[in-house]
């Protein structure tokens, strides 16, 4: 595998992901639209570059962390993207989150123009990021998984192959819907809980310790009961999910009626102005039309 590696998007979970790679030794050039994480890295030995095409120009694996496939298709596609700098066989890695669909599509013609495309999502947060242990879901050739399985084991503890082009990316909209569909049901349950009269720390202790306890339960309601909502990704960033299952649902005719309902709570909390808070927020919809807050008493 090529030293030569390229890093598209240093946001929460980039940022590290590069540092993790220099440490790690690989030659990194590194392009994002914020300076100061650019900066950053290029203090400790990235090399920060003004566009994609001129990581393109040299890179032979470039490594993508962006938040959905419209901002990675301009960085592909764009004025000063990839597809003008890239060399024949390139490889473009996508550890963020797009979509299955337009996965395959740009494969096909990313194809046609001598440039690979792998889907390679990760989950985990921020703090996962900075420590190398996320979870990466790849979708691709297996030969393509190994030859840079050293570069991905720097990033992640855990990887499994999901299966061919666009299982990746999938199989997070998969984990991700399941997270979302939880937390709407928190935050729709939860008042009503509260309006008829239980405790709000008792029933947060009691959901944590019992069958409805889930990943979402155990994040989301210490922060709720302090009234934090700025701890893990905003309502907004966290809809495409659902948007992703909408429109699969919609094209492959497959029935999501409790993921459906799901994007209706969302929805309404985008529509309460809420879309900048992380998903704990969605429980505020409930709160108002049902009178209650669940907060600590205490607080």
């Amino acid at each position: 595998m090529s030293q030569n590696l390229g890093f598209i998007g240093l946001g929460k979970m980039g940022k590290w992901m590069a540092l993790n790679l220099i440490n790690a030794g690989f030659n990194l050039t590194v392009h994002d639209i914020d300076k100061e994480p650019m900066n950053f890295l290029a203090g400790r030995g990235a090399e920060a570059v003004d566009s994609p095409a001129a990581v393109a120009k040299k890179s032979d694996v470039i490594i993508f962390s962006l938040p959905d496939a419209t901002v990675i298709d301009s960085a592909v596609m764009g004025e000063n993207g990839i597809v003008h700098e890239a060399k024949e066989g390139l490889l473009l890695v996508d550890c963020g989150t797009s979509d299955y669909l337009w996965t395959i599509d740009i494969t096909a013609s990313l194809q046609k123009r001598g440039i690979r495309f792998v889907d390679a999502p990760v989950t985990g947060l921020e703090s996962k990021a900075k420590d190398g242990t996320l979870t990466i879901m790849f979708g691709g050739e297996e030969a393509i998984l190994e030859d840079i399985r050293p570069m991905l084991n720097v990033i992640g503890s855990t990887i499994i192959h999901m299966g061919d082009i666009g299982k990746g990316q999938l199989s997070k909209m998969t984990n991700n819907l399941i997270y979302d569909i939880n937390m709407a049901a928190l935050a729709e349950v939860l008042p009503m809980a509260i309006k008829l009269g239980l405790d709000q720390e008792k029933i947060a202790l009691l959901i944590n310790n019992g069958s409805g306890r889930s990943f979402a339960s155990e994040f989301f309601l210490p922060h709720i009961l302090e009234g934090e909502f700025d701890n893990s990704y905003s309502i907004e960033k966290s809809y495409k999910d659902l948007a992703a299952a909408a429109s699969i649902s919609a094209q492959k005719k497959i029935p999501l009626p409790v993921s459906h309902a799901a994007t209706s709570t969302y929805q309404m909390a985008l529509a309460a102005g809420l879309g900048k808070e992380d998903k704990g927020a969605i429980i505020k919809v409930f709160e108002k039309i049902n009178g209650v807050e669940f907060r600590s008493k205490q607080k």
